[in-house]
Order: C-alpha cells, then structure tokens, then sequence
C-alpha cells in the first residue's frame, strides 16, 4: 500500500499561496489543519517551528518536507502547498522553496513517520514530478499525480 493514501484530500491542497516566510507559511498550514482537523493552530505551528529549529527541511531543488508530531493525532495528515513566491528555506543547495508537504504525524507514529518521510523524498526528487506540480492547473490535478504510483 502507498503510504501517501488518504492523507492528502483536496482540501488540504493550496496552490499560489501568498506566503513571505516559513513563518507564515507554518501559520498558513496550522489554520488549514485547525479547520480540516480540528487540532490548535497553534500545537501545529509550534510543532512544525520546533522541528524546523532542529535542521532545515528544506531538500533541496526548490522542495521542502516540513513536519512534525502532533499529540492527539489518531492518523497522518498532509497538506500540499505551492507559494506564488519561492520564500528562503535553508535548503542545502540554498535555493528558496515553492513546493512544501507539510506533514502531520501522531506523536507515537515513528515507522509510519519514516516511511512517509521516505516517499515523499523519492517522489520529489523526480524532476518530471515536481514540474508537473509547479504547472498543475487545478487541485485534481495535484491529486491525479499524488495518486499515481
């Protein structure tokens, strides 16, 4: 089984988000969780920071992954952001970021943390992914080329 099913939903996809930091960014994916989820905007903000503190997320080709452990969380969550604006990020190759994932997993979810970790890492590091995802038109889109695996 994909370990990406079913924790991306069309609403949890933002495209062109107008975003001027990780900061807002952050704040952006803990108010679009806080409606889809119910969980405090601020348990997801000061989760995502606190890990971001730790080592940028930033991959690298204009990609970022950040995620955090949420207590209380019975499953996985994600949420799909494209900025209007590539905003600094850290990255290892020191280009700023358009694409993020933001991942959400119960605070006990360490194997199933891993293996999201690890296919959202090998998806992105497919060129012709993530310019499918920098021009999709539509959230469909976004879905149809998450749902292929």
């Amino acid at each position: 089984m994909n370990p990406l099913d079913n924790i991306l939903t069309a609403d949890q996809v933002l495209l062109d988000l107008d975003a001027s930091s990780k900061k807002r960014v952050f704040e952006q994916a803990g108010m679009l969780f806080e409606s889809r989820l119910g969980m405090a905007r601020t348990q997801i903000f000061d989760s995502l920071f606190a890990r971001e503190k730790l080592g940028s997320t930033g991959l690298g080709q204009g990609i970022a992954i950040p995620h955090g452990r949420i207590k209380g969380l019975k499953q996985a969550a994600g949420a799909l952001i494209r900025l209007a604006t590539p905003i600094p990020f850290d990255s290892p190759d020191g280009r700023p970021v358009t694409l993020l994932f933001v991942l959400l997993v119960p605070e006990q979810a360490t194997e199933e943390h891993l293996q999201i970790l690890s296919e959202l890492a090998q998806r992105f590091s497919d060129r012709a992914f993530r310019e499918a995802l920098l021009a999709a038109p539509d959230v469909a889109t976004v879905l149809s080329l998450f749902k292929k695996s």
